[in-house]
């Protein structure tokens, strides 16, 4: 398929770019997204979460008062859960909460969700552009004149674009990432899918490996 390119200035440059059908216009496979989404939330947790268990806690060397006679409970230690102070009844252990996918299912999961932004409409592709320095009101004009401006938007470039990535890291709803990095969940999560130009043809080479035949 055929898809417009804009210029920086939101006018259309004239010309259009071709988006592999077996890229951007497949049948979207939703579980597949779901277990790349699941597994992307999952492998931004650090699992460094952790509570002292009674073994852990300090004190309880003595037995805080005689087994009978004083009309209370039994008790033998202050490192019981049942005290203040005292250790935590299973409480979390550091753990890796880590996920792996499939090659072939992580690329029909990022083949489905730039198909579904195809679908949606919400796929714009914008000549490359380059900043001499880091510009945010530059930045911004590009975001105005494309009339993308105020949407959760993720630009896609070619390789990395320092200039560019600092110019929008401080607009809210604006995040920038190297084509070949993004994953599903980033792809999906934005109203507006904005990618240069160079970076479409990163898109319908890096979505489908070697192996997989579409």
């Amino acid at each position: 398929m055929l898809i417009d390119v804009y210029k920086i200035d939101g006018t259309l440059s004239g010309e259009q770019i071709e988006l592999f059908d077996g890229v951007f216009g497949i049948e979207p496979n939703d579980h597949v997204i779901y277990l790349s989404v699941k597994a992307y939330l999952a492998n931004q947790r650090q699992g460094t979460h952790k509570t002292k268990e009674r073994a852990e806690v300090s004190g309880g060397g003595k037995k805080p008062w005689k087994q009978k006679g004083r009309g209370g409970a039994r008790a033998g230690t202050t490192r019981s859960p049942l005290w203040v102070g005292g250790g935590t009844i299973f409480g979390p252990r550091p753990r890796d909460y880590r996920q792996d996918l499939p090659k072939k299912v992580k690329a029909l999961a990022r083949r489905s969700a730039l198909s579904y932004k195809v679908k949606d409409e919400q796929l714009l592709v914008v000549d490359d552009f380059a900043f001499e320095n880091p510009k945010t009101q530059s930045f911004l004009s590009i975001m105005k004149a494309l009339k993308i401006n105020g949407k959760k938007t993720l630009l896609l470039t070619n390789g990395k674009q320092e200039n560019i990535w600092k110019s929008g890291r401080n607009i809210c709803n604006i995040k920038v990432l190297e084509a070949q990095k993004a994953s599903p969940y980033q792809i999906l999560n934005n109203q507006v899918l904005l990618v240069q130009k160079s970076a479409v043809e990163v898109l319908n080479n890096q979505a489908v490996p070697k192996e997989v035949v579409s």
